[in-house]
């Protein structure tokens, strides 16, 4: 059997250094195409420094005689450092505890910020992250909710005739860490990625509840900093729910699945079912002409809808165009959001191929990744890919959808071909629009997926955040790297 060791592991000498160095050689036979990613690696090997404070992890790439060190002395208040780096943090003195109950080791640490207002909380059992997260996250946000709710009363931030703030008011902005390690770790499911030891859920609450309320009547700056934020965003959260009611009376008074402009299809199995969110009412119109009216629904945008990164629920929820793409999904939204009533199962993004079609693209995907991130999770939003050119000669008509592919295509016509580069869908006729990018058996459509969560998180927030020099930074660092951009 290749790969099975041959003997036992051969002893080459002594030595008085510590740690372990794992070398190893792919097997060409069965590896017969070897390709690392140095950032996969590094971002796996810098979260586990992260998590292990004090211990040096070293990697090195002996092809490209590179090698870089992970060393965090602060552990995982450097990792809440880390996420938020760039941003306006509420409390500028960072929460932390490390405590171990019976045999539990429990280290947490948090700190607000307002450059955006979605919560962002890793978890991790054994080193291992639980993206679904489980018992120990359970336990925290109990804790967190109780004890601020506690706090605010105490120092009458809260009135008697005030109601409690929510767990959604109280992790509003909020960047946390929650780390426990256990010796018999119980996770759900293959993938590790719930961890199930009901235990875990009072043992971490017992240990944030101590800390935090400690913590709070400490730094009563910090304390009231964080309190008026979850008021802030308690009263946001009331009007979101009316502006919420409002849409969601909407959809049952009007004609049962037909928001603002769109054009539905008439087949009623979701799973059979796509819609196509389109840039502008002209192309909207000609999508509607193109499509195949069973399975293939249109919803025109009429001009750009709100950047999401920078607005609380109530302002999304008044914004007209996302009430109607909420609506058209059936969905819902926030709290009252769930993807199994989701009426079709592929939604395609189709914008221009422009500089205004890519702004318009990125904002939709902020506000799928911000607050219907289970449809990208479940692979259910494409990426329209429809043609840069159309060659013609005499009635011939290739597309291209690329520089590249037009210039081979180029090489092959030979002789005069008329070049036309497509700006906008509307320069496209129906039959030209299904025919490219619309027809199952021809178009090309990406499927939008996340390899990386916090990678994903941190360019949304850069890219589309309220704080500008992070933004300014990422452009003059990848300006050199554009190859189109319509003036």
């Amino acid at each position: 059997m290749r790969g099975a060791p041959t003997g036992p592991v051969e002893v080459t000498g002594r030595t008085d250094r510590h740690g372990t160095m794992v070398r190893f050689w792919a097997d060409p036979q069965i590896f017969p195409e070897i390709a690392f990613s140095w950032e996969a690696v590094a971002s796996r090997l810098r979260e586990l420094a992260f998590l292990n404070k004090g211990i040096a992890i070293v990697l090195r790439d002996e092809a490209r005689e590179s090698a870089h060190t992970f060393y965090f002395e602060g552990g995982i208040q450097a990792f809440v450092k880390h996420l938020n780096a760039g941003r306006n943090v509420v409390n500028q003195r960072l929460f932390y505890v490390e405590r171990e109950i019976e045999t539990t080791m429990i280290e947490i640490a948090l700190q607000y910020q307002n450059t955006t207002f979605t919560e962002h909380v890793l978890a991790y059992a054994n080193n291992i992250h639980t993206e679904e997260g489980g018992a120990h996250v359970t336990g925290f946000r109990s804790a967190l909710t109780a004890t601020l709710n506690k706090y605010a009363r105490k120092a009458s931030l809260l009135k008697e005739q005030d109601a409690n703030l929510s767990g959604e008011d109280v992790r509003d902005g909020l960047t946390a860490v929650i780390s426990v390690k256990l010796q018999e770790p119980q996770f759900e499911g293959q993938t590790k990625t719930k961890l199930g030891n009901s235990e875990v859920t009072g043992q971490v609450s017992a240990v944030l509840s101590d800390a935090l309320m400690q913590f709070l009547e400490e730094n009563p700056g910090d304390a009231r900093r964080i309190v008026e934020q979850s008021l802030t965003a308690a009263r946001a959260r009331h009007a979101a729910a009316r502006a919420r009611e409002l849409v969601q009376r909407k959809s049952l008074l009007e004609s049962a699945t037909l928001p603002g402009k769109l054009a539905d299809c008439s087949e009623r199995d979701p799973s059979l079912c796509e819609i196509f969110i389109v840039e502008g009412d002209s192309a909207g119109g000609t999508a509607k002409a193109g499509r195949e009216r069973r399975f293939q629904a249109i919803l025109p945008l009429r001009g750009k809808i709100l950047n999401v990164e920078k607005a609380r629920a109530d302002k999304i929820l008044a914004n007209e165009e996302i009430k109607n793409l909420i609506t058209a999904l059936g969905v819902g939204f926030g709290e009252n959001m769930n993807a199994e009533r989701l009426r079709y199962h592929r939604i395609v993004l189709m914008v221009d191929a422009d500089v205004d079609g890519s702004h318009i693209r990125t904002l939709l995907l902020t506000f799928f990744w911000r607050h219907l991130q289970p449809l990208i999770r479940g692979g259910n939003v494409f990426l329209a890919q429809p043609p840069l050119y159309a060659l013609r000669k005499g009635k011939t008509v290739e597309y291209a959808y690329s520089d590249s592919e037009r210039d081979v295509k180029l090489k092959e016509i030979g002789g005069k071909v008329e070049v036309q580069r497509y700006k906008g869908l509307g320069e496209m006729n129906a039959i030209q629009l299904w025919e490219t990018t619309m027809d199952p058996e021809t178009r090309v459509l990406l499927r939008v997926d996340v390899e990386d969560v916090l990678k994903a998180d941190d360019i949304f927030d850069r890219l589309m955040g309220s704080d500008v020099e992070p933004r300014k930074r990422f452009i003059q660092t990848h300006a050199k790297s554009v190859r189109n951009l319509d003036i």
